[in-house]
């Protein structure tokens, strides 16, 4: 077996291990199963996601047997780690929804067909729906004290604030009882989760310990947060999804490539499979050519890719190649286009409507101050249409030069630019 300690510890992708010397015995004697769990509590996983399932995907990289345990079951209680109030209960069919999106987000970064170390899903809606209270109480509940319970960083800060439900101070027990359940279903002596988790984790090894079926080990990843401290994926403008519908790739790509230059290396050993010698070599041309900004570039490509394809992490490219580089507009397919001019200046035609003036236009969007200016800017030269020049500003553009039929890129100079849609029901500039 390939040693993913060292590659973890290498990457600053381990926070704590139960027992390191027994969980490297553990490893190097063999193919072992190693699972992860995920609760569905929202319809879709986010970045900060990313770091346990990548994790997953080393160790199977090192020859081990990756479990997914999406929690149907879990999800309908809901983890208080982390939090300063109570989950909000959602309903079982939305549970399991959401968990049915979780399968099909976190099945392409593992293999599933591999015939030394296959990835395997399940989901603990199997075993803890059927499980009743008297079961729970008899033969998982008798083996917590309570006041190892009481202990637990995620019950303490509860009980130090508003307090925390029995139905939440309860979810330690679940968790712990999954891990008991592919410790004997699928001889599974490791889990790994967010170092948020770690007394859920650790509750696992002793219900493991204290049951009779021998020893099991605990490891946690650390929890990546941004400049401001917020966990990872939080921004200003919302949650990076990994869910296209909800992030579009193009947004995603552009949050990569906008990492700060103190962030780059750390993110390019968490989120990519680039090796130490090529991080070090991105690092040093970091270090010495700071605005070539090649580390953030290899970033956004290496993992737009892995969670939306080549294909999208194409049209991002050309999409940014257009509104930064040397592209052309037309050569970008217009729905990629108005995503990424989702923050410029924006007007809005109503269907049927002839297109007004540039001039109009140009003042609509902030281009320019006044109808004058924008015929100074234009005599100039200084006023383009998808990437054509504009000579005229008192004429309309052609019905033929919105891309689809809807869209047209203002740009004023080399870097400002504004968005022109076509359909609608807002009024034309001027009416």
């Amino acid at each position: 077996m390939d040693d993913v300690l060292s590659e973890l510890r290498w990457r600053g992708q381990i926070a704590q291990i139960s027992d390191p010397d027994g969980l490297a015995s553990h490893l190097a004697s063999g193919s072992r199963a190693v699972y992860c769990g995920f609760d569905p509590t929202a319809d879709s996983l986010q970045i900060g996601n990313l770091v346990p399932i990548l994790a997953l995907a080393r160790f199977q990289r090192a020859g081990h047997r990756p479990i997914v345990v999406v929690g149907g079951g879990t999800g309908l209680i809901g983890d208080p780690g982390g939090r300063t109030s109570e989950r909000q209960l959602n309903p079982v069919e939305t549970v399991k929804a959401w968990a049915e999106r979780f399968r099909g987000q976190i099945a392409p970064f593992l293999d599933f067909a591999s015939q030394t170390a296959p990835a395997t899903m399940v989901d603990n809606a199997d075993w803890l729906l059927p499980l009743s209270a008297l079961e729970l109480l008899r033969d998982v509940g008798k083996h917590f004290p309570v006041n190892v319970m009481l202990a637990k960083e995620s019950v303490r800060a509860r009980l130090e604030g508003p307090g925390i439900s029995y139905t939440e101070f309860s979810y330690m027990l679940l968790q712990a009882f999954d891990y008991l359940r592919l410790a004997r279903g699928h001889d599974c002596r490791v889990q790994i989760g967010g170092n948020d988790q770690w007394g859920n984790l650790v509750a696992g090894v002793d219900l493991i310990r204290r049951s009779g079926e021998g020893e099991a080990f605990a490891l946690t990843v650390p929890l990546v947060t941004s400049p401001s401290g917020a966990k990872l994926g939080k921004t200003a403008e919302g949650t990076i999804w990994l869910d296209p519908a909800k992030t579009k790739p193009y947004t995603f790509y552009q949050y990569w490539l906008n990492v700060p230059d103190e962030d780059v290396v750390t993110y390019l050993k968490t989120f990519t499979y680039v090796d130490e010698a090529g991080i070090a070599g991105l690092a040093a041309e970091l270090a010495e050519h700071p605005e070539r900004r090649s580390a953030q570039r290899r970033l956004a490509e290496d993992v737009t890719s892995l969670v939306h394809g080549s294909g999208e992490l194409a049209r991002a490219q050309a999409a940014s190649a257009a509104l930064f580089g040397r592209g052309r507009i037309d050569a970008v397919e217009p729905a990629v286009l108005e995503v990424a001019l989702d923050g410029a200046p924006s007007v809005r035609l109503a269907s049927g409507v002839p297109p007004p003036p540039y001039a109009d236009l140009l003042v609509a969007t902030g281009l320019a101050s006044s109808k004058s200016e924008a015929a100074r800017l234009a005599a100039g030269g200084g006023v383009y249409a998808n990437d054509e020049r504009v000579e005229d500003a008192a004429a309309a553009p052609a019905a033929d030069r919105f891309l689809d039929g809807r869209l047209l890129v203002l740009r004023r100079g080399k870097r400002q630019r504004a968005l022109v849609v076509r359909g609608g029901s807002s009024r034309a500039p001027g009416a």
